[in-house]
């Protein structure tokens, strides 16, 4: 990452954290800020443009960005691949753009590897009852989806450590304002190996 004021931010989260609300209110409030656009061999659906909600391309030229390296991070969701371009991340960055990334542990852990020099922060909940309210908040999922759920968060978080910086979103407020700290670069109180952030994700985890 060449430019003086460009960067790539990472950000993962269990479901339930908060992390969709904590990203549009980012987003609002900082209009250096963009998202990486991803390509995906999944069909188009109405209204979507390409370049804009996606880059849609077919499994064949996938296949060939994939191999010749193309791609900072990739995976096969319900039997459609995604993909986060390294050289349309690069643009933007090079660009000056704080460019947002939005993706689950497995991909970030390959956008690191690929770019050491991205800031990656984990979402973190407030308590596993806090987890569970929100989850079950939502009104449209079954018990069984629920605890699945449930299950599946508690994996995440278990990867917790991997990341440069965790959040705890409790209070949306302090949440967004120390998401924004750590973006500008003045914040070193929520690096992973801050003691109350792990004692936090400890409890978390049982």
């Amino acid at each position: 990452m060449t430019a003086s004021h460009g960067k790539l931010i990472v950000l993962s989260a269990p479901s339930g954290a908060g992390k969709t609300t904590l990203v549009k209110a980012l987003m609002e409030r900082d209009s250096s800020l963009c998202f990486s656009i991803s390509y995906t061999t999944r069909p188009r659906r109405t209204g979507e443009q390409h370049g804009v909600d996606y880059f849609f391309v077919d499994e064949q030229e996938f296949s060939r960005m994939r191999d010749s390296g193309a791609f900072l991070e990739f995976a096969c969701v319900f039997n459609n691949w995604y993909g986060t371009s390294r050289a349309h991340v690069d643009q933007l960055v090079e660009s000056g753009h704080r460019v947002l990334l939005e993706i689950d542990w497995q991909g970030a852990r390959q956008v690191r590897a690929n770019m050491p020099g991205c800031c990656s922060i984990f979402i973190l909940p407030p308590s596993t009852r806090e987890l569970e309210r929100r989850l079950r908040d939502r009104s449209t999922d079954s018990e069984e989806v629920i605890e699945y759920r449930l299950g599946k968060a508690r994996e995440d978080i278990s990867h917790w450590k991997e990341f440069e910086y965790a959040v705890v979103n409790d209070e949306l407020p302090a949440a967004i304002e120390c998401l924004q700290s750590i973006i500008a670069g003045k914040n070193t109180e929520n690096r992973t190996g801050n003691d109350r952030i792990r004692h936090l994700a400890e409890a978390l985890l049982g």
